[in-house]
């Protein structure tokens, strides 16, 4: 059972992970190196949600045939959204 100071703790990571977001874009990396801000905001935007999932979603508590459900329910969203996009040019 995930206490409320687990919680806390997540969302002060998140909230960090964030800023440092941010602060990229605003440092103005995107400008001078482009590909380098984009794949740390990538990586963050990543690490914030397989927090978010296996936190607040109680993914690490559910068994694992739950997870790999889930997991694959976004490898379909992923290929129907690249799908969809190369369909509109």
């Amino acid at each position: 059972m995930a206490t409320t100071r687990l919680y806390t703790i997540i969302y002060v990571v998140l909230f960090v992970f964030a800023t440092l977001q941010v602060a990229v874009e605003e440092m103005g990396l995107l400008a001078d190196a482009y590909w380098v801000a984009f794949g740390l905001i990538i990586a963050l935007s990543l690490v914030k949600a397989l927090f978010v999932a296996g936190y607040y979603q109680h993914l690490r508590m559910e068994p694992r045939s739950v997870t790999a459900l889930v997991l694959s329910a976004l490898v379909v969203a992923l290929a129907l959204t690249a799908a969809a996009a190369y369909s509109i040019a």
